[in-house]
Protein backbone atom coordinates (compact mmCIF):
# COMPACT_ATOMS: atom_id res chain seq x y z
CA UNK A 1 0.00 0.00 0.00
CA UNK A 2 1.51 3.22 -1.11
CA UNK A 3 0.99 6.54 1.25
CA UNK A 4 1.51 10.19 0.14
CA UNK A 5 2.17 12.86 2.57
CA UNK A 6 4.10 16.26 2.38
CA UNK A 7 7.41 15.80 2.40
CA UNK A 8 9.79 16.79 5.63
CA UNK A 9 13.45 17.88 5.91
CA UNK A 10 13.84 14.23 7.67
CA UNK A 11 12.89 13.12 4.20
CA UNK A 12 15.99 14.27 2.26
CA UNK A 13 18.35 11.25 3.02
CA UNK A 14 16.80 9.02 1.34
CA UNK A 15 15.56 11.17 -1.24
CA UNK A 16 18.68 11.57 -2.28
CA UNK A 17 19.65 7.86 -2.05
CA UNK A 18 16.47 6.84 -4.37
CA UNK A 19 17.76 9.92 -6.90
CA UNK A 20 21.02 8.75 -6.84
CA UNK A 21 20.39 5.49 -7.75
CA UNK A 22 18.47 6.84 -10.69
CA UNK A 23 21.52 9.40 -12.03
CA UNK A 24 23.96 6.16 -11.49
CA UNK A 25 22.45 4.27 -13.82
CA UNK A 26 21.17 7.25 -16.32
CA UNK A 27 19.59 7.88 -19.29
CA UNK A 28 16.25 9.29 -17.51
CA UNK A 29 17.11 12.78 -15.75
CA UNK A 30 18.28 15.35 -16.83
CA UNK A 31 20.78 15.06 -13.74
CA UNK A 32 24.12 13.45 -13.71
CA UNK A 33 25.74 14.09 -10.52
CA UNK A 34 25.00 12.70 -7.19
CA UNK A 35 22.67 14.87 -4.57
CA UNK A 36 23.09 14.87 -0.66
CA UNK A 37 20.24 14.88 1.29
CA UNK A 38 21.58 18.49 2.26
CA UNK A 39 20.80 19.54 -1.10
CA UNK A 40 17.64 18.01 -1.38
CA UNK A 41 16.86 20.06 1.71
CA UNK A 42 18.15 23.11 0.30
CA UNK A 43 15.83 22.61 -2.56
CA UNK A 44 12.65 22.11 -0.47
CA UNK A 45 13.54 25.95 1.21
CA UNK A 46 13.27 27.44 -2.53
CA UNK A 47 10.07 29.19 -3.03
CA UNK A 48 8.58 27.70 0.08
CA UNK A 49 5.20 29.59 -0.53
CA UNK A 50 5.39 28.49 -4.23
CA UNK A 51 6.59 24.94 -4.39
CA UNK A 52 4.91 21.51 -2.87
CA UNK A 53 7.13 18.61 -1.65
CA UNK A 54 5.74 15.07 -1.85
CA UNK A 55 7.14 11.51 -1.02
CA UNK A 56 5.32 8.39 -1.35
CA UNK A 57 6.05 5.62 1.20
CA UNK A 58 5.23 1.91 1.39
CA UNK A 59 3.56 -0.34 4.17
CA UNK A 60 7.37 -0.17 5.75
CA UNK A 61 7.46 3.45 5.65
CA UNK A 62 10.11 3.58 3.37
CA UNK A 63 9.99 6.45 0.61
CA UNK A 64 9.63 4.84 -2.64
CA UNK A 65 8.82 8.32 -4.67
CA UNK A 66 9.22 11.98 -4.78
CA UNK A 67 7.34 14.93 -6.55
CA UNK A 68 7.39 18.25 -6.50
CA UNK A 69 6.93 21.72 -7.89
CA UNK A 70 8.06 25.07 -8.21
CA UNK A 71 8.20 28.17 -10.06
CA UNK A 72 10.69 29.28 -12.15
CA UNK A 73 12.32 31.46 -13.49
CA UNK A 74 11.74 30.62 -17.20
CA UNK A 75 7.70 30.20 -17.21
CA UNK A 76 5.08 32.55 -16.36
CA UNK A 77 4.22 32.89 -12.74
CA UNK A 78 1.02 31.02 -13.56
CA UNK A 79 2.64 27.90 -14.13
CA UNK A 80 5.24 25.65 -12.11
CA UNK A 81 8.14 22.88 -13.13
CA UNK A 82 7.30 19.26 -12.32
CA UNK A 83 9.62 16.93 -11.19
CA UNK A 84 9.17 12.98 -10.28
CA UNK A 85 10.93 10.10 -9.39
CA UNK A 86 10.04 6.60 -8.80
CA UNK A 87 12.22 3.98 -6.52
CA UNK A 88 14.46 1.76 -9.52
CA UNK A 89 12.39 -1.59 -9.96
CA UNK A 90 8.93 0.07 -9.06
CA UNK A 91 7.93 1.83 -11.64
CA UNK A 92 4.05 1.06 -13.13
CA UNK A 93 2.93 0.30 -9.45
CA UNK A 94 0.45 3.47 -8.79
CA UNK A 95 3.14 5.39 -6.98
CA UNK A 96 3.39 8.12 -9.40
CA UNK A 97 -0.31 8.20 -10.08
CA UNK A 98 -0.67 9.03 -6.34
CA UNK A 99 1.94 11.52 -5.93
CA UNK A 100 0.43 12.95 -8.87
CA UNK A 101 -2.69 13.47 -7.13
CA UNK A 102 -1.79 14.93 -4.25
CA UNK A 103 0.41 17.29 -6.63
CA UNK A 104 -2.34 18.34 -8.36
CA UNK A 105 -4.22 19.86 -5.73
CA UNK A 106 -1.37 21.29 -4.38
CA UNK A 107 -0.99 23.04 -7.95
CA UNK A 108 -4.68 24.58 -7.55
CA UNK A 109 -4.04 25.18 -4.03
CA UNK A 110 -0.93 27.11 -4.64
CA UNK A 111 -3.09 29.35 -7.60
CA UNK A 112 -1.47 27.81 -10.41
CA UNK A 113 -2.71 27.63 -13.77
CA UNK A 114 -0.44 24.94 -15.45
CA UNK A 115 2.11 22.99 -14.98
CA UNK A 116 5.28 22.13 -17.05
CA UNK A 117 6.76 18.94 -17.66
CA UNK A 118 10.70 19.02 -19.17
CA UNK A 119 11.30 15.32 -20.37
CA UNK A 120 14.30 13.80 -21.38
CA UNK A 121 13.15 12.81 -25.38
CA UNK A 122 15.25 9.10 -24.89
CA UNK A 123 12.89 8.86 -21.56
CA UNK A 124 10.27 6.67 -22.57
CA UNK A 125 8.73 5.98 -19.61
CA UNK A 126 8.57 9.59 -17.97
CA UNK A 127 7.22 9.77 -21.26
CA UNK A 128 5.00 7.54 -21.05
CA UNK A 129 4.16 8.53 -17.01
CA UNK A 130 3.19 12.65 -18.05
CA UNK A 131 1.19 11.57 -21.12
CA UNK A 132 -0.79 8.96 -18.63
CA UNK A 133 -1.70 11.61 -16.45
CA UNK A 134 -3.22 14.90 -18.82
CA UNK A 135 0.26 16.61 -20.06
CA UNK A 136 0.21 17.63 -23.27
CA UNK A 137 3.29 18.43 -25.65
CA UNK A 138 3.76 22.01 -26.33
CA UNK A 139 7.17 21.99 -27.43
CA UNK A 140 11.22 20.95 -27.51
CA UNK A 141 14.25 22.14 -26.77
CA UNK A 142 16.98 20.10 -28.46
CA UNK A 143 20.33 20.22 -28.54
CA UNK A 144 20.01 20.40 -24.16
CA UNK A 145 23.55 20.29 -22.66
CA UNK A 146 23.61 18.03 -19.49
CA UNK A 147 26.07 18.87 -16.89
CA UNK A 148 29.27 16.49 -18.21
CA UNK A 149 28.19 17.47 -21.74
CA UNK A 150 25.57 15.13 -23.13
CA UNK A 151 23.51 16.88 -25.40
CA UNK A 152 19.70 15.51 -25.34
CA UNK A 153 16.55 16.77 -26.57
CA UNK A 154 13.92 17.29 -24.10
CA UNK A 155 10.20 17.25 -24.53
CA UNK A 156 7.72 19.86 -22.92
CA UNK A 157 4.86 18.93 -21.37
CA UNK A 158 1.99 20.68 -20.27
CA UNK A 159 -1.25 20.10 -17.87
CA UNK A 160 -3.85 22.46 -16.85
CA UNK A 161 -5.14 23.04 -13.29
Amino acid sequence: MIRVRRAMALDAGSMARLLNEIIHIGGTTAMTRAVTGEDIADWMEYAPDRAAWHVALDGLEQVVGFQWIEPSRNLPSDAANIATFVQVGRNGLGIGSALFSATAQAAKDLGYAWINANIRADNDGGLTYYQSRGFRDYGVIEGYVLSDGTQVDKRLKRYDV
